[in-house]
């Protein structure tokens, strides 16, 4: 078991992660260097997030550039998927996750499931719900919300994390959102290694295919 304070170590990151994905209203790339004495305590001293300080107007454009203008990108049920209609499965057992712990979706920010900034926020509560049972000495409950983080990064966020990562780089220039997404993957990836997760090999992973209906095959934009 992993514990307590390494547990409050990972929630901080992830609540970092989730937060600077959203379109910015304040300038994350400022407080990026409180990341290194985490990533110091959790052992991972190569992963570092290279974020230059910036202006939020400047920002907002960056995240307009790598995520405004590339359709689908933010969503896990745009990667992998043989077709359309398995998405609304893999959005149920999301949303099967997210009531199993009280995870709402209200507030200010609305946002689909499987958008990679709610699926970090879910991330951060289970490693916080297990920090704060450990210190409570509820071990099964610390336990539990250890396994429920296995079972999520493996069946979901440790999925489709590298090919959103890959997807990010042919969209955007190098910038501050390019780093963010690389130094995402890769701390997902190890957090991943940390609590044993068996993860799968991403590669020739394409897009969830869009299956229009037969009516719009006599569309002259349908070959398009």
């Amino acid at each position: 078991m992993i514990s307590p304070d390494l547990d409050f170590r990972r929630s901080q990151i992830y609540a970092f992660l989730a937060a600077a994905f959203l379109y910015p209203q304040e300038d994350w790339t400022r407080d990026a260097p409180l990341l290194e004495a985490m990533l110091h305590d959790l052992d991972l001293h190569d992963h570092q997030l290279q974020a230059t300080p910036t202006d939020l107007a400047e920002l907002q454009r960056d995240h307009r550039q790598a995520f405004g203008l590339a359709g689908p990108l933010c969503y896990e049920t745009e990667y992998g998927l043989p077709h359309e209609f398995r998405q609304s499965q893999e959005l149920a057992d999301l949303g099967g996750f997210y009531r199993a712990f009280g995870f709402g979706m209200g507030g200010t920010v609305r946002e689909r499931p499987d958008h990679i900034a709610v699926e970090l926020e879910f991330m951060h509560l289970l490693a916080l719900k297990a920090c704060l049972a450990a210190g409570k000495q509820d071990h099964a409950h610390a336990e539990l919300c250890q396994d429920a983080q296995r079972k999520f990064l493996q069946d979901h966020l440790a999925r489709w994390i590298e090919p959103f990562a890959a997807r990010t780089a042919q969209n955007a220039a190098a910038g501050p959102y390019l780093a963010l997404a690389r130094f995402t993957a890769a701390f997902v990836q190890a957090d991943a290694a940390r609590l044993g997760v068996l993860q799968q090999a991403s590669q020739g992973w394409r897009p969830t295919p869009f299956d229009p209906a037969p009516a719009c095959e006599g569309c002259p934009v349908y070959p398009l």
